[in-house]
């Protein structure tokens, strides 16, 4: 029964038939005149993975999603990268040590906006708005080409460690991008790169995978409501820390997000050297 709610994909066939849809939704595609004129402003385009160590495909899109995190591709727009673990393959035998129900949660709500029939790794949304089967590198870097680009964020952020456990990121700066009357959320994620971990059971028993990107942490800064794109809008978010924690490895992802789950801008930090 369960795998008919979730399915696990790979590569296309010849025909280029993958079992799901690549085209974006009807309620995703639209751009108005104001996202048309941001758009010409630059900005990052988030790309995000919803994959897991016990699906015998997430393997592959995790090595594409970390080149396109490296920036082996040449692309017009730079891309913000995160990987979400989910834990709806743990009872095949392996259970993920990044997965998290918090993660498989917010697939659900891309699924439920994209208009899907079924949630399935490995996934990749890019700014909320399209989506594809993430081995899929011609759909992924032409979705990345087509999306709508919105100015950075001008956040300025603060790091401190109030406790051995814990991070405290705060966040000051301009959104630039106008919030109308429906509002939106200021999101925000720690991540981590250069995990490494020996599979022992389930579908990729024997192998050594590598995972960049690695949603760790994930909080909400603010909720926007009526905001010019000059407003100043500030919060903090704290973290409580993994045991491993090593802030070399990690880094920081602010983005704006509405009740559609469209993406409106977004910025990207590095930990400080000393945290």
């Amino acid at each position: 029964m369960v795998r008919c709610l979730f399915t696990c994909f790979g590569k296309s066939d010849e025909s280029g038939a993958t079992g799901i849809s690549h085209e974006r939704s009807s309620a995703t595609a639209e751009v108005t005149a104001e996202e048309q004129q941001q758009q010409g402003r630059g900005g990052g385009v988030v790309v995000e993975l919803f994959s897991s160590q016990g699906c015998a495909t997430s393997p592959e899109a995790e090595v594409l999603v970390s080149r396109l995190g490296r920036g082996d591709f040449e692309l017009e727009a730079p891309v913000v990268v995160l990987a979400y673990h989910v834990d709806y393959w743990d009872y095949m035998g392996w259970k993920d040590p990044y997965g998290h129900s918090q993660w498989t949660v917010r697939q659900k709500a891309y699924v439920e906006a994209l208009g899907l029939d079924t949630m399935f790794t490995p996934q990749v949304v890019v700014q909320g708005r399209a989506q594809a089967v993430a081995t899929d590198q011609s759909s992924l870097l032409s979705m990345i080409k087509d999306a709508p680009r919105y100015p950075s964020p001008t956040f300025q952020a603060t790091f401190q460690r109030p406790t051995t456990d814990s991070l405290e990121v705060t966040l000051t700066g301009a959104l630039r991008t106008k919030v109308d009357s429906d509002g939106a959320n200021v999101m925000v994620a720690l991540y981590e790169s250069g995990l490494v971990t020996d599979i022992t059971a389930g579908e990729n028993k024997g192998r050594v995978l590598a995972n960049d990107f690695v949603v760790r942490k994930f909080e909400k800064l603010c909720s926007v409501k009526d905001a010019s794109a000059k407003k100043t809008v500030s919060g903090t978010v704290t973290f409580s820390l993994w045991e491993t924690f090593d802030g070399a490895k990690c880094g920081v992802a602010v983005f704006v997000q509405n009740n559609s789950h469209h993406i409106f801008g977004s910025q990207m930090f590095q930990l400080p050297e000393d945290i």
